[in-house]
C-alpha cells in the first residue's frame, strides 16, 4: 500500500485547494485512510510477533482502533453524534460481520476446518451479548420514559459508560493475566519471526495515527455535505463508509492471520476490535463529549442501529461457539453485513435518528 500513500497529500491539498468541492475532498480523505490504516495494520502485526497470540490480538485490536476512535472525536467535537452513534454501529457490526465474515472465508477456502479455543471465543460472545444489552437499555429508556425523561438521558447514559469501562477492565483481566492461556492459539501455522524491532514498529504506529487524526479531521468536516451531494443520508455513510475505512486495518490484518491459519488471533481482531469499540471507545466518546462536545452525548440509538447490533451479535455468537469454523460460515457472516448494509441505505433520514 505505500503508493497509496500519496493520497494523503491529495487529500490535503484538495482540502486547502478546492474548498468547495466537498464530494472530492470527502471521498479522496476516505481513500486516504484506507493505506493509513493499512500500515498500522501492518505496524501492528510487527509488533504482535514479539509478543504473544492473546497479546497480539488486543494490539491489533487497539491500534486498528485508533482509526475509528479519532473519526468519532472530530464528529463529537462538531456536535455530528447521529455521525458519531452511526460510526460506533458500524464498527461493530462491520468487525462481527464484515471482519470476522472475511476472515472466516479467506482462511475457508484455503483450509477445510480451522479451530479456535471454545472458551475464549463464548467469553467474547457473552460480553458482545452485554454490549448489546447496554445498547438497547437506554433506546428502550428512551421509549418508555417519553419526554419526561429526556432530562434525565445524559446521567443513565453516563452511568451505563462507566460500568462497560468495569467490564471492559475485567475482559482485559481476564484474557491477559487469569486465563491469558485460553487465547494462545495452539497448533496452528506461525511466522518465521519479527521483520521490524518493536521500535520502528511502534515508530510506524505513531506515524499513522497522527495521519489518521489529520485525514479525519478533513473527512469529518466534509461529510453532511458529501452526504447530500451523493443522495446517502449521513447515518449509512457512518454505518456503512467511515465504519468501512475505519476498519481497513482489522480487515486486511485478520484475513492475513485467517490466511496463516492463526484463527485464534484473527478472532481476537475482529470480535476484539467490536469489543473495545462498545466497552471502550463508546464509552470514552460519552464521557470525553461533556469536555469536547456542545453537549453531553447519550447512549441512545435508533432502533435500526440496536436491531443491526443484536443481529450482528446473535449470528456471530452462534457461529464461534463450536470452536471451528469453515468458508460457508464467513459467507453467512457477509451476507448478513450486505443485508444490513442495503436496510440503512434505504432507511429514510426521518426514520433514523433520534434527535
Amino acid at each position: 500500500m505505500t503508493w497509496l500513500l500519496l493520497l494523503v497529500p491529495v487529500a490535503a491539498g484538495l482540502h486547502f485547494a478546492l474548498p468547495g468541492a466537498h464530494t472530492l475532498v470527502f471521498l479522496a480523505s476516505c481513500a486516504a485512510v484506507i493505506p493509513l490504516a493499512g500500515w498500522l495494520g501492518r505496524a501492528t502485526d510487527q509488533l504482535a510477533r514479539h509478543t504473544g497470540e492473546g497479546v497480539g490480538g488486543l494490539l491489533n485490536a487497539t491500534f486498528g482502533n485508533a482509526a475509528e476512535l479519532i473519526l468519532a472525536l472530530a464528529a463529537l467535537r462538531q456536535g455530528l453524534y447521529p455521525v458519531v452513534k452511526a460510526s460506533l454501529t458500524g464498527s461493530i457490526i462491520g468487525n462481527v460481520l464484515l471482519v470476522f465474515g472475511a476472515a472466516v472465508l479467506a482462511g475457508g477456502v484455503k483450509y477445510k476446518r480451522q479451530h479456535f479455543n471454545v472458551t475464549g471465543a463464548r467469553a467474547q460472545s457473552t460480553l458482545l451479548t452485554l454490549a448489546a444489552i447496554a445498547l438497547v437499555m437506554p433506546a428502550g429508556f428512551h421509549a418508555l420514559a417519553g419526554p419526561a425523561g429526556l432530562g434525565r438521558e445524559a446521567g443513565l447514559s453516563t452511568a451505563i459508560a462507566l460500568v462497560l469501562l468495569a467490564a471492559y477492565a475485567a475482559h482485559l483481566v481476564f484474557s491477559l493475566v487469569t486465563h491469558k492461556q485460553l487465547f494462545a492459539g495452539e497448533g496452528v501455522e506461525q511466522p518465521h519471526g519479527p521483520e521490524w524491532s518493536a521500535r520502528r514498529a511502534v515508530a510506524v504506529m505513531a506515524a499513522a495515527t497522527l495521519a489518521v487524526a489529520w485525514m479525519s479531521e478533513i473527512l469529518v468536516s466534509e461529510v453532511t455535505q458529501a452526504a447530500a451531494s451523493l443522495g446517502m443520508t449521513r447515518v449509512f455513510l457512518g454505518v456503512v463508509v467511515v465504519a468501512v475505512v475505519g476498519n481497513a486495518a482489522e480487515h486486511s490484518t485478520a484475513v492475513l492471520m485467517a490466511l496463516r491459519n492463526r484463527m485464534e488471533i484473527a478472532l481476537g481482531i475482529a470480535l476484539g476490535s467490536s469489543l473495545q469499540i462498545a466497552l471502550f471507545v463508546a464509552p470514552v466518546l460519552v464521557l470525553a463529549s461533556r469536555a469536547l462536545g456542545p453537549r453531553p452525548m447519550d447512549l441512545v440509538f435508533t432502533p435500526a442501529e440496536v436491531l443491526a447490533v443484536f443481529v450482528a451479535v446473535l449470528i456471530a455468537g452462534q457461529i464461534a461457539s463450536d470452536g471451528e469454523s469453515h468458508w460457508l460460515e464467513g459467507a453467512q457472516l457477509l451476507a448478513v453485513y450486505v443485508i444490513l448494509g442495503m436496510v440503512f441505505f434505504f432507511l429514510p433520514e426521518s426514520a433514523e435518528t433520534v434527535r
